[in-house]
């Protein structure tokens, strides 16, 4: 498999008002400029991770085992700097207890167990799965 960070999140829609009195709700059908927010993300994620370099927080291993010299380090970061990070924004597929519903069902389990695995190479990944009761690989 390829190395692919991503981050899901979710965001509330609207925020306190400067006094902290109200909720203020965004207008219809904006939330957010998702360029502005990926060039914030990016922004402080690499600032966090070039902490955390610093203080000996972070270990890398494989392809990215490289990366443990500072030099690697400053290069790599640096270069993440000139690309614009993909953000893409959906509105809720639900109301809130819904959403709570179905994030629930995920926090405490990986995504794909191991024992649904049915190949794995370099490039790709075969999972046995289920298609109702059917069982498909």
């Amino acid at each position: 498999m390829q190395h692919h960070p991503h981050v899901h999140c979710i965001g509330p829609g609207g925020g306190l008002s400067p006094d902290r009195t109200r909720w203020i709700a965004c207008p219809p059908g904006f939330f957010m400029s998702v360029k502005v927010l990926g060039r914030l993300f990016r922004r402080l994620l690499l600032e966090r991770l070039a902490a955390a370099f610093a203080e000996g927080g972070l270990r890398f291993f494989g392809d990215l085992a490289p990366l443990a010299e500072p030099r690697a380090f400053a290069v790599h970061c640096t270069s993440r700097r000139r690309i614009d990070w993909v953000v893409y924004a959906k509105p809720p597929f639900g109301d809130p207890e819904q959403v709570l519903a179905y994030l629930g069902r995920y926090t405490r389990r990986v995504t794909i167990a191991n024992s649904r695995l049915v190949t794995l190479t370099d490039d790709a990944v075969s999972v046995r799965w289920e298609e109702g009761r059917q069982r498909v690989s």
